[in-house]
């Protein structure tokens, strides 16, 4: 295996000014060295690293770097910039530029020597060597861990105390078990007796810089502060778990994080300091300050409060509406794959057995092997199971991202309830988020340490259960039934004019976000009608997903009939936006709103409009809540349901061309193509 890096992939006199110019120059080298195999399809997974968090650090350094399938080696590649590039620092701009590359399953050991010199970042005398460096080739030796060169100034090498002038030795500390540096930190002469003692976790989103620049922060910070700090570094070097007796007699936690702490219940108890990954890197001496006034005070986390998944990259900044917005979305997420199965199975079953397969008897008691019948009504039945599970799942996974898995049972239960008292869809929504405000709120009281142990088996499920159940039974879940029943009449009795505009309304908002929350919110609506389906129910199904079929089939047909208005990458993405859009996979149509939103979403909104209205005045159905092209032979109307899709897809075709058209094209060819497109190519992945 080749080094990591070599001369070849130095440049010391960085031209670019802006960060995505910068990632290109330095990848265009390691596609030139062999490292990268499709130089966009690389710089848009550096983009969508980048899009996940600044990865510009204070001293002036940037480090873009990602996982990426077009990586056949773990590769580094450096640049030095005379005038500094903007990579989100606190402090300005970076005048070393590092681009990490790491292969989709990168081998642990080139990944250690990557954390290696994420920990380098934080000795100046390394950087300060790299800043004076006037040959590609020794600032390569330098990043390498060699043993210095001529360049090297002779006192580093006479001196006998490592680590002072000379940057290489740094290479000998262990970089994948950051916890054991411990003993840097073990010499606690200001308090022998009992030194304050502090366990971390630090990990970020691809695992390679920022999560052992953390824990090299934090242990610099705590050998000044006099105290001992042992960091479990969640990185993708791997994972080596911190001690349990460690984590027992640790006095604090701090976690610096990006990415869900893996198992982050065995901290519970303790004086924490829960923060972001950039934190722990730009003030470590505060959060250790931090903790130890937590302890001080006794301010413990309850036992099992452990981060919600949707929110573990919350923000500081973050109101109640984002949160609100993610715990929602978790809940839809968890359901689309039972809405899918269920309603696809349901929606065969009507194909093949007709209309009234759903009075079949029970396929456990009559079924015939021969007859088409039986076999229908299996599928059927299969679906209604699987759809049965659509609200309590909802309910579920909404109080999980709120609370973590003790949300899960009185949220099961309160969709369950939902599902008894007729509260539907939206009893289910309610549920889950009065079952997570519940465990929240239970997992908010103080309690004996000797209890602590049976909260989240027994305490927390049995009282919120029992709270939740009381709620969703005497209290709201009438009204929302009653709720329930009204929107579903309205719907039944949709026609004209009425039906024509919710057609239109929900176009737009399957169009205006491209998988977002209000794409989700409009599809939720559509699926919540198949529970208990009628005409008006289905006909909101249909107009749905043909709505959501509409913005890629669009950006495909336009890249087909004026490519010149669109970059190489753009183009590219049209052919597999053709096959998303068919199989209504709304999100193909990205790419394109991600680099001109201007122009890409409002064209998108248009042709969903058109088509929702469309579909809805054709007074096409559908039982299957997913499928796209494939269902057509399940839809009713299923020749006017295209020639609505095909309507909006020419509607939207024809504003993007014009649109794109007002403006005047770059200059667009094989040599020109980098150079023109480079900030469209990096958010088109």
């Amino acid at each position: 295996m080749s080094e990591l890096i070599s001369a070849e992939l130095v440049d010391l006199d960085l031209s670019a000014e802006t960060k995505d110019a910068a990632a290109r120059s330095l990848a265009e080298r390691m596609v030139a060295s062999g490292r990268v195999t499709d130089l966009e399809g690389f710089l848009a997974d550096v983009a969508a690293r980048e899009a996940q968090m600044p990865t510009g650090l204070d001293g002036g350094i940037g480090i873009p770097h990602c996982r990426s399938a077009h990586v056949t080696e773990p590769t580094l590649a450096f640049g030095r910039s005379a005038g500094g590039i903007d990579f989100g620092a606190p402090d300005g701009p970076a005048d070393l530029i590092f681009l990490i590359a790491a292969p989709a399953g990168g081998d642990a050991d080139h990944l250690s020597i990557l954390s290696t010199l994420a920990r380098h970042l934080m000795d100046e005398d390394f950087t300060g060597a790299l800043r004076s460096a006037t040959e590609p080739a020794r600032a390569a030796a330098l990043i390498r861990g060699d043993e210095p060169e001529a360049a090297e100034p002779a006192p580093a090498t006479e001196e006998p105390a490592p680590a002072t002038e000379e940057p290489a030795p740094a290479t000998e500390k262990p970089v994948v078990p950051a916890q054991q540096p411990a003993p840097a930190a073990e010499p606690a002469e200001e308090a022998p007796s009992a030194p304050f003692r502090i366990v971390a976790v630090t990990s970020c989103p691809t695992g390679i810089a920022h999560t052992y620049m953390a824990a090299e922060s934090l242990e610099k910070a705590a050998q000044a502060a006099g105290v001992e700090v042992f960091v479990e570094t969640q990185g993708s070097a791997g994972l080596k778990r911190l001690d349990a007796q460690l984590v027992a007699d640790a006095d604090g936690v701090i976690f610096a994080h990006d990415v869900e702490v893996r198992d982050k219940e065995r901290f519970a108890g303790k004086p924490t300091v829960d923060v972001g990954v950039k934190a722990g890197i730009n003030r470590p001496a505060e959060l250790i300050a931090e903790v130890r006034e937590k302890a001080e005070r006794g301010e413990v986390t309850a036992p099992a409060r452990a981060a919600a998944p949707m929110d573990k990259d919350a923000r500081a900044t973050d109101g109640f509406a984002t949160r609100l917005r993610k715990w929602l979305m978790t809940g839809v997420s968890y359901m689309v794959p039972f809405v899918a199965a269920g309603g696809l199975l349901i929606a065969l079953g009507f194909a093949i057995g007709g209309y009234a397969i759903n009075k079949a008897p029970s396929v456990a008691d009559h079924f015939i092997w021969t007859e088409s019948a039986s076999w229908a009504a299996l599928l059927f039945q299969i679906g209604g199971v699987a759809f049965g599970f659509l609200v309590p799942v909802l309910a579920g996974f909404i109080a999980y991202g709120m609370a973590d898995r003790p949300g899960l049972v009185p949220g099961f239960v309160g969709g369950a309830v939902a599902l008894t008292i007729n509260a539907g869809f939206l009893g289910g929504l309610i549920a889950g988020l009065i079952a997570g405000g519940v465990v929240r709120a239970i997992q908010r009281v103080g309690v004996p340490p000797v209890l602590r142990g049976i909260m989240p088996v027994v305490v927390i499920p049995l009282v919120s259960s029992a709270i939740v159940g009381f709620l969703m039974f005497l209290v709201v879940g009438k009204p929302i039934a009653a709720l329930q029943k009204g929107l579903t009449d309205w719907l039944s009795g949709l026609s004209g004019a009425n039906a024509i505009m919710l057609g239109v309304l929900l176009g737009l908002m399957m169009c205006f976000d491209l998988g977002g929350p209000l794409n989700k919110v409009a599809y939720a609506f559509a699926v919540g009608g198949l529970a208990h389906p009628n005409e008006g129910s289905l006909k909101v199904m249909a107009a749905v997903m043909a709505a959501g079929m509409v913005p890629p089939l669009a950006m495909a047909l336009a890249t087909t009939v004026r490519g010149r208005l669109f970059t190489k990458a753009e183009r590219e993405n049209g052919k597999a936006a053709w096959v998303l859009g068919a199989s209504f996979i709304t999100e193909g149509a990205i790419p394109f709103a991600a680099a001109d939103p201007l122009r890409v979403i409002p064209s998108a909104m248009a042709g969903g409009a058109v088509t929702g209205a469309l579909s809805m005045a054709f007074g096409c159905t559908l039982r299957a809540p997913h499928g796209g092209a494939f269902v057509v032979p399940l839809i009713g109307q299923p020749l006017l349901y295209l020639l609505a899709i095909a309507a909006g897809t020419l509607v939207s075709t024809a504003l993007v061309v014009v649109l794109k058209g007002l403006r005047k094209p770059s200059p667009e060819g094989p040599a020109a193509a980098p150079a023109a497109d480079g900030s469209q190519v990096a958010v088109a992945a």
